[in-house]
């Protein structure tokens, strides 16, 4: 028989209550959605009208001019398909490193420039879907540029593009993230926006963004500094391995250094909410053929690399990189599919496999369908589950779609 009276449940309900809250606050859990695989990172002054289509003509035309094609024959017409309608997903407009030091004059003029192109390529259908900008960091040397540029922009843009995301560059202290949130208030406020309708990224790219002097895990810290706004960190390779002393020909994603801080960021960002981004290779695919080669080679490597250790988004800085990206993103979820719908199936169905399943396991291969599904690595056919059973699956506690597991065979009609 029991023992506890209905007292005791109501005593440590009440004492765990405020710890309940505080993990619900920290921790709402994966955001639902489709995250973009990349974002391409351009200066303020190259920024035209035509960017976008431009971008995946070029890719197009280095597949063209330099055979074969840095991937297997059965993803040509899916790769070809993309360059060819949806080449860049997450532009960033960059007046940091990418653009560099100008006067005030040139830069606001780049950037109302910059604004018009953007806004007349959303009225003619050619823009990407995600938009951005990358500001100066807010160091007191920058700062006030930074603002100004923010501010400019947004102004000639009317307010906020739809999918819009400011970057926050070369953060070293909890205390930038804070002025940042502080930023965003008042601008929506002076634009009459609502409220956190402004969001920004956190460029992790300095050794004290991940480690303080104390000892502590600084990004951490810059996440509970956001107030809810930071919606993703992006690696920041070259600065990041320059500040831990590695030397020039060294520098890589792939670097143990770039590997440790990458690992700092994955588990201070899990469960919070906050997507996660790979940083870029300086390697261009550029020159004659086997130059071009050798790149595609080695970014396909950096990719699927990324991808494997749980990093779904990277940057791209050219139109070379474009190819291989989605390749090695479209090779990654198709390679995993069978295997996954496999042991999603006999989870659902309560079969013993070869493989020991549990319901976060499960999350995890629902998550693997429906981003290889949000991507177009996957035909909607070839998922083996309808979508809603994923969103249920992947996100239990969203309220998105009914659990799976109470589906009638009738209902489930796409399992395999």
């Amino acid at each position: 028989m029991a023992r506890l009276a209905p007292a005791d449940y109501a005593a440590i309900d009440d004492r765990l209550a405020p710890v309940d809250a505080a993990l619900a606050a920290r921790y709402p859990g994966e955001p639902a959605g489709r995250q973009p695989v990349h974002t391409v990172y351009v200066p303020a002054d190259r920024i035209t009208v035509d960017l976008v289509p431009a971008w995946g003509a070029a890719a197009l035309t280095a597949l063209d001019e330099h055979p074969p094609a840095p991937f297997p024959a059965e993803l040509d017409q899916r790769v070809r398909a993309k360059l060819a309608s949806q080449p860049i997903e997450d532009l960033r407009i960059d007046v940091e490193d990418g653009y560099g030091v100008r006067d005030d004059a040139t830069e606001d003029a780049d950037l109302r420039a910059a604004a018009h192109a953007l806004t007349a390529a959303r009225a003619a259908g050619t823009a990407s879907p995600w938009v951005g900008m990358r500001i100066k960091c807010l160091e007191a040397a920058t700062r006030r540029r930074a603002l100004r540029s923010l501010d400019l922009f947004l102004d000639a843009c009317g307010g906020p593009p739809d999918g819009f995301v400011i970057t926050l560059p070369k953060v070293s202290h909890p205390a930038q993230v804070a002025a940042m949130v502080d930023i965003c208030a008042r601008l929506e406020q002076a634009y009459g926006l609502a409220d956190r309708a402004l969001t920004f990224e956190i460029q992790i790219e300095t050794p004290a963004a991940v480690l303080a002097a104390d000892g502590t895990a600084t990004v951490a810290r810059l996440i509970g500094e956001s107030a809810g706004r930071c919606t993703g960190l992006h690696f920041g390779t070259y600065d990041y391995g320059t500040g831990c002393g590695v030397a020039a020909d060294y520098l890589s994603m792939d670097h143990p250094s770039s590997d440790h801080a990458k690992a700092i960021m994955q588990v201070a960002a899990a469960g919070t909410g906050v997507r996660l981004s790979d940083g870029s290779t300086n390697i261009l695919p550029v020159g004659d053929t086997a130059a071009v080669q050798a790149a595609w080679r080695r970014h396909t490597h950096l990719v699927r690399r990324s991808l494997e250790r749980g990093f779904y988004q990277g940057w791209d800085l050219h139109p070379g990189h474009l190819p291989t990206r989605f390749a090695a993103t479209y090779a990654f979820y198709r390679d995993g599919r069978a295997a996954t719908t496999a042991r999603l199936g006999t989870y659902l169905a309560r079969r013993a496999g070869g493989i020991l399943d549990e319901p976060a396991t499960a999350r995890a291969l629902a998550r693997f369908l429906l981003r290889g599904l949000d991507c177009g690595a996957l035909d909607p056919a070839e998922a083996g589950f309808a979508r809603r059973e994923l969103v249920a699956l992947a996100h239990p506690a969203s309220g998105l779609g009914a659990d799976p597991r109470t589906l009638s065979g009738e209902e489930r009609p796409n399992v395999r």
